[in-house]
């Protein structure tokens, strides 16, 4: 009797199973605004590199036998959705419906239904959400049957919670609930699109939530599993360490879901301190191992430096940090590796920025006016442009950023103030 009870769960734990990826935040043909100044070479890697995630991806999921891909929404960059991130999805598609695999599609904020563009169709594997939640019904090869629920965004500014038109229906081994949207109380680098409070999500009784938005993977929670996979490839310096998508297989008895690497290129942040460094070729050498350090079998990395301990330096390396020879030594010959390592920025702590090594008088006027402001004023500076049509989306600026930019501002108008008293 015992051996008849574990043959039937064998049985049962063989035909209802299932495996799928999920992905989100694609930004294919991101602008990747800022680094047009690269190398040609260079640049054109970085602008291949959402395509090379995105096929990356693909690859995973015909290489894991899915049955099925999820993403949950920002398939572009942009609204205006150019033919050649069409051509580039669709190509990747029919690759997948080649190997008998289903995609379930929704868009966000970043690529909503309202949108102007040139519309190519999609392969018949493809299955895209309108605008109102429903479910789309999934039959794997085995008989398990999948109900996924989801919406796509009609528009550009969805800032109502929709997870109460969220509701199981019929019958199925399987319930998926798809969602690109806000978690409240979470980071306030994204904007609060179809915002959700954890309980609202746990009360549907889904077996999975799939969620996008936040561009940085996180588990909500286990049981059920609800996950953010974050995007696919990181798009500037504040989206930094691996980014990828999440592989989830789903029997009777749970569900185990795995992170997996998918960029092509890497943002990183390093510090190096000037302790044992002092001279420029000391911290030339240190500044060159943890180069090495961060370098990637196959991976492109961009990397930004953080001289810890800059009293330390003397005035020739001090100098050749601040004119930006330090960081052109670091680049030479870069560009050409697969490989590559790129110190796109090198900073100091704030405190060295200016030193006491300059004008006194200017040195205390200019700490003293920088007191008197907060982060209100670059709000107030920058708040028409939230609502632009295209310079809203790459306005997040979180605390540290404004910091950065408060510093920047305090260091370029001392420069100013000091070339003037010069002549």
């Amino acid at each position: 009797m015992a051996n008849c009870r574990l043959f039937f769960r064998e049985r049962v734990m063989a035909l209802k199973r299932i495996r799928f990826v999920h992905a989100a935040d694609l930004h294919l043909d991101s602008p990747f605004a800022g680094l047009r100044k690269l190398p040609p070479a260079l640049f054109e890697r970085v602008k291949e590199s959402t395509f090379r995630a995105f096929e990356n991806v693909c690859n995973l999921t015909i290489e894991k036998e899915a049955d099925f891909l999820l993403i949950c929404g920002d398939l572009y960059d942009g609204e205006d959705r150019s033919l050649k991130a069409q051509v580039r999805l669709k190509k990747q598609f029919e690759r997948l419906k080649e190997a008998g695999i289903a995609v379930f599609v929704l868009h966000g904020n970043h690529d909503h239904l309202s949108g102007s563009w040139t519309k190519l169709d999609m392969p018949g594997n493809v299955r895209i959400f309108s605008e109102r939640v429903e479910t789309k019904s999934f039959t794997a090869k085995n008989g398990s049957k999948v109900h996924v629920y989801g919406f796509s965004y009609p528009k550009r500014h969805v800032l109502e919670n929709k997870t109460d038109e969220y509701r199981k229906t019929g019958e199925a081994d399987f319930h998926i609930g798809m969602l690109h949207g806000y978690l409240e109380g979470g980071t306030k680098m994204h904007q609060p699109y179809a915002p959700f409070a954890l309980r609202d999500l746990l009360e549907k009784g889904m077996d999975y939530w799939a969620l996008g938005h936040i561009h940085k993977q996180q588990i909500l929670h286990t049981d059920p599993y609800i996950i953010y996979p974050g995007n696919i490839q990181g798009r500037n310096r504040k989206e930094t360490g691996p980014k990828g998508c999440m592989v989830a297989e789903m029997d009777p008895l749970g569900v185990h879901a795995a992170f997996h690497e998918t960029a092509d290129i890497l943002w990183e942040r390093r510090a190096v301190s000037a302790k044992g460094a002092n001279d420029f070729n000391s911290l030339y050498t240190a500044c060159r191992h943890a180069l090495e350090e961060e370098r990637k079998e196959a991976q492109g990395v961009f990397l930004q430096l953080e001289i810890k301990d800059p009293d330390l330096l003397d005035d020739e390396a001090l100098g050749k940090v601040k004119n930006g020879e330090l960081m052109e030594v670091l680049q030479e010959g870069e560009e050409a590796d697969r490989n590559f390592v790129w110190v796109h920025r090198i900073t100091l702590p704030e405190n060295a920025l200016l030193s006491e090594r300059d004008d006194g008088f200017i040195l205390q006027e200019m700490k003293k006016t920088l007191a008197q402001l907060e982060e209100t004023s670059i709000d107030e500076a920058v708040s028409p442009l939230y609502s632009h049509m295209y310079a809203g989306r790459y306005l997040d600026l979180d605390g540290d950023e404004k910091q950065r930019l408060l510093l920047e501002a305090e260091a370029a108008v001392f420069e100013k103030l000091k070339g003037r008293g010069k002549r």
